[in-house]
């Protein structure tokens, strides 16, 4: 968390593994409760941002429109409610400007869960709270936004709302229920948003599912 002893250390682990990633694999990074705090400040975030970049924005690949937003500012903002403000306002524009632009998909990355398994599931630690939920579920329904992928949860979950499918990923670390280490593979497609989570166990001995790999093949 931020301000903890090992902060400063296990930053500049990870930048150091970071580098060993593949130059042709971009790093799209997105602020959660362990980068900013359960209740983050302006502190925090620029903090954040200094090490890792902006703690919201957009980016465009192939037609598909991505937004990366900071939803620890939707968990409690009461330390920085401008910045809530701010990204309210500029998520508006951003879902305005997907409409107008008639993108193949609307993809967002979030780290806390809209929901885990339920849009109308009551409000804890891992999710959002109902009131905040039902309006941001309700804004990503009219944009057409297709998925939201999220962590936080450290267990696989998800759901569906209107069409918007909640697509919440366990931790390649820390496992807090009965999920391998691993992450989650995703395509996109002209049509459709495949997905799959594969421990890493899985992968270094199998690799892709020939379904996932058949996909693959026909993008290419």
């Amino acid at each position: 968390m931020p301000g903890t002893q090992w902060r400063k250390n296990q930053e500049e682990d990870l930048k150091n593994v970071l580098q060993n990633t593949d130059q042709d694999i971009p790093l799209v990074f997105v602020s959660g409760n362990h980068d900013i705090g359960n209740i983050p400040t302006r502190e925090t975030i620029d903090n954040y941002c200094k090490s890792w970049g902006d703690d919201y924005f957009s980016f465009w690949v192939g037609g598909v429109f991505f937004l990366v937003l900071n939803s620890q500012l939707y968990f409690d903002s009461s330390k920085c409610p401008e910045l809530k403000q701010a990204q309210d306002a500029w998520l508006n524009g951003q879902l305005a400007a997907a409409k107008k632009h008639k993108c193949k998909h609307v993809i967002v990355f979030q780290h806390i869960p809209l929901f885990l398994r339920e849009p109308d599931e009551d409000h804890d630690y891992f999710n959002l709270e109902k009131s905040v939920r039902q309006e941001i579920m309700e804004k990503f329904h009219k944009a057409g936004v297709k998925a939201v992928f999220s962590g936080h949860y450290h267990r696989n979950a998800g759901g569906c709302y209107r069409g918007l499918e909640m697509v919440v990923s366990s931790a390649i670390g820390c496992q807090l229920g009965e999920d391998k280490h691993g992450l989650r593979v995703v395509l996109v497609t002209d049509e459709k948003i495949v997905h799959r989570y594969y421990s890493l166990d899985e992968l270094s001995s199998q690799g892709l599912e020939k379904e996932m790999m058949d996909i693959l093949v026909k993008q290419n």
